[in-house]
């Protein structure tokens, strides 16, 4: 038994093997019940902890490891596979905040084979133990969960509805834009009981918002949220309903750009968006290619009646329209204007996209310091790097769709498209887990300050 501790011991402090212990002794040693219950009762916690790991292992064994003083043993219990459910229902209390949390990581990945009808007993114990860390104290927990149960299509209900209804953002954010298990009629619930501010802006970035839902956050005060949802293409705006947004758009001017860029615009709406938004919106409309004859006749009938109205001839209109597009904002005013935008709509997919397509450089980089609530160098050094990691990430904290993300990789970044960072094939998921993107931006924060302090 002694030797078999060594081995043990030398295994956790990350000795290779020697002649007298080949590697394969030291991982595949079959463990008798008698030598594995001692192991477990051993005076060293890496002893402990490296049996807490083995998925061989009797589930008394387990049990009994999951009441370890240490929670670093503990933690290993919580994240094996083998642990039995009992044990796991038992540590979804634990006093430990990172046992809970690794238990939710583990727990969630198996959420798929799970029901909330099921008769077997270990069954309803696994689910018992889901719904209580669904109601954990610390956010931390609830967010992990709901990370993980984000796009799980066959996670329980009763737990999907817990979290998005949660009053933490960071854990209702993920559910209310990605599940698939949500009804539309729960969204509208949601939308109805005056959710926790940004949850609506959420819904308005779902794959698929249903005509029903796109009605309600267009029927809020959520300014924010209505932006959002005409950025979304996918989203199904009855046009009786965008008629009704664009009474109110004159004085939210973060609705403009998305109006313009909305697929399916009727000749009516077209007349009515060309009375408010700016020239450069105008030339935009014109110059767009998916339009009826009616829609272009009626496009270029605003064109004039603009033109005619600023007593500008149509030439110097295009040519005016195209060095306002072109014109980049100085760096001082960048940080302010990114700042405004911030308070009254946001740094959404949009306003990102067109201040690309306008080169407003300094914009961009402002913007994402400003969304992404980091100090503008961190971006510069993110984007001077041209690491896609770091621009996948750098998207992500801002609150950008994967597919802005690529955007900002090809055009901000310069990177080349073999190394572009793509979300998940089939999906609108971006391709990194949050906390490899935390990860990521800990990384050039840590960087940044390091040649700020070295050049001082």
């Amino acid at each position: 038994m002694n030797g078999l501790f060594d081995r043990l011991r030398g295994l956790w402090r990350g000795q290779g093997p020697t002649k007298e212990q080949p590697a394969q002794d030291v991982e595949h040693d079959a463990l008798s019940y008698e030598q594995a219950r001692e192991l477990a009762r051993h005076q060293d916690p890496n002893i402990r902890r490296q049996l807490a790991r083995r998925s061989d292992l009797r589930p008394e064994i387990l049990f009994f490891l999951a009441d370890d003083p240490e929670a670093l043993v503990r933690r290993e219990i919580a994240a094996n596979r083998a642990t039995p459910a009992h044990a796991d229902y038992r540590l979804a209390a634990d006093a430990d905040p990172s046992v809970r949390g690794d238990l939710a990581l583990k727990i969630a990945r198996l959420a798929p084979s799970l029901s909330a009808d099921e008769q077997d007993r270990l069954r309803h114990l696994t689910y018992d133990a889901l719904q209580l860390l669904a109601r954990d104290q610390i956010t931390r927990v609830r967010q992990i969960l709901a990370e993980a149960l984000k796009d799980v299509a066959h996670a329980p209900p009763e737990v999907i509805r817990r979290l998005a209804h949660d009053s933490e953002l960071a854990v209702a954010s993920p559910i209310l834009e990605f599940s698939p298990v949500l009804t539309d009629e729960d969204l509208l619930e949601i939308i109805q009981n005056v959710p926790v501010a940004g949850a609506l802006s959420a819904i308005s970035r779902r794959s698929v918002v249903a005509a029903p839902v796109a009605d309600a956050i267009a029927s809020s005060d959520d300014n924010e949220a209505i932006a959002v949802l005409l950025a979304n293409p996918s989203a199904q705006i009855r046009e009786e309903t965008l008629d009704l947004l664009l009474e109110r758009a004159p004085e939210n001017e973060p609705w403009h750009a998305p109006m313009v860029h909305r697929p399916h615009l009727s000749a009516r709406a077209v007349n009515r968006l060309a009375n408010f938004v700016a020239d450069s919106l105008l030339k935009t409309l014109e110059q767009r290619d998916d339009f009826d004859g009616a829609t272009k006749a009626a496009v270029a009938q605003a064109v004039r009646r603009r033109v005619e109205g600023g007593g500008l001839e149509m030439a110097d209109f295009h040519h005016h329209g195209e060095s306002e597009v072109k014109q980049t904002t100085a760096p001082g005013s960048a940080w302010e204007a990114a700042r405004h935008m911030h308070l009254v709509g946001g740094i959404t997919d949009q306003m990102i996209r067109d201040a690309l397509a306008a080169m407003d450089i300094n914009l961009v980089m402002n913007a994402l310091a400003v969304g992404a609530n980091l100090p503008l160098e961190v971006v510069q050094k993110i984007v001077a790097s041209q690491s896609p990691k770091g621009m996948t990430a750098l998207a992500w904290q801002v609150g950008l769709s994967p597919k802005t993300a690529v955007t900002l990789q090809t055009q901000l970044a310069k990177i080349a498209p073999s190394d572009v960072l793509k979300p998940r094939p089939g999906t609108h998921v971006y391709p990194l887990g949050p906390s490899e993107m935390r990860w990521q931006l800990d990384f050039f924060s840590s960087a940044a300050c390091g040649a700020r302090h070295g050049g001082s």
